[in-house]
């Protein structure tokens, strides 16, 4: 049979010193690295005591944003929804009933907005497709669980409150804030 590559090589078995029996250059040398590394600077950061310095740009835990009256902004058009790679997200559309005006902004609200954050991958495509602005990427890190059915965000841990809105300013770029200038451009107020 003959080889396509020709690359065939002859593997010998070399018959080892007798240094190398006793294994003293292997065991030398793993306690070099050891030595080497006990004494460099660690890396590691200890979380609670020392926090790290994010990036401007770093995309955390996902907030569901008020307008100005304190309603909420998503309308379920179910947009996030198609444009997250994850399928991390799912939501049930309602109509808004009389009385209800000051707590959703138009006729269509989601009575049931859900991300699993297991499956996210906090890409902010979600962001980029929310025509209303709705739906943003903080600063805030995900809390760890050891429940998996813990990891489901609703609308109870999604929508910022009244009394404490969160500041997504630092996420908004100048070509954003320009684009937002713009008065033929104003469809989401």
């Amino acid at each position: 049979m003959q080889s396509l590559t020709n690359r065939k090589k002859v593997v010998g078995k070399k018959e080892m010193t007798w240094v190398e029996k006793l294994y003293l250059p292997a065991i030398f040398g793993g306690m070099r690295i050891t030595l080497k590394h006990m004494f460099s600077k660690k890396t590691t950061i200890s979380y609670p005591e020392q926090k790290r310095e994010f990036s401007q740009i770093y995309r955390g835990m996902h907030v569901l944003k008020r307008d100005e009256k304190g309603a909420e902004r998503c309308t379920a058009c179910g947009l996030c929804a198609v444009a997250c790679p994850a399928e991390a997200i799912t939501m049930v559309a309602a109509e808004r009933k009389k009385g209800e005006e000051n707590l959703y902004r138009e006729e269509k609200y989601a009575a049931v907005y859900e991300i699993n954050m297991l499956r996210c991958i906090f890409c902010g495509d979600c962001e980029d497709a929310c025509p209303k602005e709705s739906i943003f990427l903080t600063d805030r890190i995900v809390p760890s669980d050891f429940e998996r059915n813990e990891f489901v965000y609703g609308k109870d841990k999604l929508v910022e409150t009244l009394e404490n809105p969160i500041d997504i300013s630092k996420r908004q770029t100048a070509e954003v804030l320009e684009f937002k200038k713009n008065k033929k451009l104003t469809h989401n107020r």
